[in-house]
């Protein structure tokens, strides 16, 4: 039998080892930007044209590569960064595999500039799909620039399965934003189709949160520090009351080194118990200093999961060091139940000395017992004086009782002022079958069958999300002013969804005043949605474009209404008045499909008579 086992070529070697290093343009992003920082780049540019599908250029003032230098790095397997096995454990770099620029250059044209200090010239090489078109000398200026054009273009179902350009550039700066939160001393600018996007000059870390995601987040951050002999914290966590429903800004950076750690970020999480409500999750930027023989980084192609070799220790010391910060800073209540708050010292004032006292000035002459002159006349304290004429004061005070009466026969009082409800006030339903509510959660309602058990909070949802649904289609949704302008603060990121689906938006009621780079202001709102409830929608709707990742023939109207519809809907546990259940029944069987909610889960059940007889045998 004949043998069947063979060698690859390198060059389908390369595209297979392409599919664990780049599976979307952010993670070519995320190698190039890699690269630049351990060429001990201090400025460091990207441009990006199409969401990185048509081009990636990152441009950094590094050391820069020799010739050879420039041709090995496109190898397999070529790196700098190590020599034997015993460096993976003490890597003070980023990339340190050497697939990278292999895997890259195997499915993309790639462009290379690059240059060191010490020469005149520099070199450069073009590269499509493996194969090196040509190396040269040029005139380049210091450090390295290189471009990656046309990705995927030999492997086009690969491309097919990329998402729209819109979620595509979200995945690109979230990875902008991880590289330059891990470096604040490095100067970053990123260009998006000819615009500047970011420009972040270099500064500390609290300097840089704020530039990235808003001044508004200056307000927000308390600071948590904590040195030990096994790990060294520093950076930021947000104030409860800036939680979120979404677990976007939360970041953890292990040796200038990004990573995802579910059991680290229970550690955070546990710190804030008590202090946030069901549903919400508190933003952090935590950067811990570990030795790195205790860590192994080399467990994921990503590298963005790290393996530590005492977890609980880190677990313990991370969780005392956010609650100390939390009670230092009179975040986290304390159990002297005794002491007022109000009167510490605040924090910044501990070790500063006390100034001179105020002097008091008392008049040791001063005795109220004795007479002393008021408006011109003599009167004594404690003496009383019953007017010659008291029976005069009584003249008249039948009259005036009697214009009393009068007067109260015409008062009108004012009637309460009505809540707005998210029912629809003008609908009048014919109590036509027996409803009740069962546990908060159900209604059960008698049909001529049997019965049938309706979900309150998936049939709204239904309800809402038809009603939403038409008023965007049609263009004609009906808006309610409002008196004064709402101004809700969101990051850079968010505002740039929010104008995205601004259209959508308006088409269902809503009506904008103005939108700047770190917040927007609304003056007009949906029939029925009270202006409690914007910023819970506007979050609802953020979290579901981020996370669900609509494709570019996914509709947003769809989406929009899907999010506005779970945000409103009245949630389980509350109790549903009988005319407020009615509606419900009744709104649930007039709308398309009342049998499933926007996410295709059911709203009722029924049971039939014969069913409950069958209990009962």
């Amino acid at each position: 039998m004949a043998d069947i086992i063979q060698l690859l070529p390198d060059h389908v070697a390369n595209q297979i080892a392409a599919g664990e290093v780049v599976q979307r343009p952010a993670s070519v992003v995320k190698e190039l930007l890699e690269n630049a920082i351990d060429a001990e780049a201090t400025t460091i540019k990207l441009i990006v044209k199409d969401a990185g599908k048509t081009l990636i250029q990152v441009i950094d003032n590094g050391k820069g590569m020799s010739a050879t230098d420039a041709r090995l790095s496109f190898e397999r397997h070529a790196t700098s960064k190590i020599r034997s096995a015993d460096d993976l454990f003490q890597l003070h770099t980023k990339g340190f595999r050497g697939e990278a620029l292999a895997s890259i250059a195997a499915i993309a044209h790639v462009e290379l500039k690059t240059k060191q200090e010490a020469d005149d010239v520099g070199n450069a090489i073009l590269i499509e799909g493996s194969n090196v078109v040509s190396q040269d000398v040029v005139v380049t200026p210091k450090g390295t620039s290189i471009a990656v054009k046309n990705l995927f273009f030999n492997i086009p179902a690969r491309r097919n399965f990329l998402k729209s350009n819109a979620v595509e550039l979200r995945h690109i700066i979230d990875e902008f934003h991880r590289v330059a939160l891990a470096h604040p001393s490095i100067s970053f600018s990123m260009f998006n189709n000819g615009s500047e996007t970011f420009n972040l000059p270099a500064s500390n870390y609290r300097q840089r949160i704020v530039n990235i995601f808003g001044s508004k987040t200056n307000e927000k951050l308390v600071p948590v520090e904590e040195t030990t002999e096994v790990l060294k914290i520093s950076g930021f966590a947000c104030k409860p009351e800036f939680a979120k429903k979404t677990r976007g800004e939360q970041y953890f950076f292990v040796n200038d080194r990004f990573i995802k750690s579910g059991y680290l970020n229970h550690a955070v999480a546990s710190a804030f118990e008590g202090l946030l409500k069901s549903g919400m999750h508190p933003s952090y930027f935590l950067y811990l200093q570990v030795d790195p023989k205790t860590i192994d980084i080399n467990i994921h192609p990503t590298k963005t999961e790290i393996k530590f070799d005492d977890e609980h220790t880190l677990y313990a010391l991370l969780r005392s060091a956010v609650k100390h910060s939390l009670g230092q800073f009179n975040i986290a209540p304390v159990l002297d139940f005794e002491r007022d708050p109000n009167l510490d010292t605040p924090y910044n004032y501990t070790k500063k000395e006390m100034a001179t006292p105020p002097a008091i000035e008392v008049d040791r002459n001063f005795n109220p017992f004795k007479e002393h002159k008021a408006s011109g006349r003599q009167t004594t304290a404690f003496k009383s004086q019953t007017p010659n004429n008291w029976d005069s004061l009584y003249v008249g005070l039948e009259s005036k009782e009697n214009e009393l009466k009068h007067d109260f026969s015409e008062v009108h009082f004012e009637s309460e002022e009505i809540t707005p409800s998210i029912f629809q006030d003008d609908t009048q339903v014919e109590q036509v079958n027996t409803t009740f509510q069962f546990q908060n959660k159900y209604i059960v309602s008698t049909i001529k069958s049997g019965m049938v058990v309706i979900d309150q909070y998936r049939a709204h949802q239904r309800i809402l999300y038809e009603d939403f649904l038409k008023s965007m289609t049609i263009k004609e949704g009906v808006s309610q002013q409002l008196l004064f302008p709402l101004e809700l603060n969101f990051t850079t990121k968010e505002v740039e969804i929010i104008e995205q689906l601004k259209d959508d938006l308006q088409h269902a009621g809503f009506m904008f005043a103005n939108i700047s780079e770190e917040s927007i202001a609304i003056n007009g709102l949906p029939v029925n949605v009270p202006e409690a409830d914007v910023s819970n929608i506007l979050d609802y709707l953020i979290s579901d474009i981020e996370n669900e990742v609509p494709e570019s023939n996914f509709s947003t109207t769809d989406l929009l209404a899907k999010s506005m519809a779970k945000s409103l809907a009245i949630k389980r546990g509350r109790t549903l008045q009988k005319d407020e259940q009615d509606y419900i029944v009744n709104s649930l069987f007039a709308c398309k499909e009342p049998s499933v909610s926007p996410n295709n889960k059911a709203t009722f059940i029924t049971m039939d008579v014969d069913e409950l007889d069958k209990k009962f045998i």
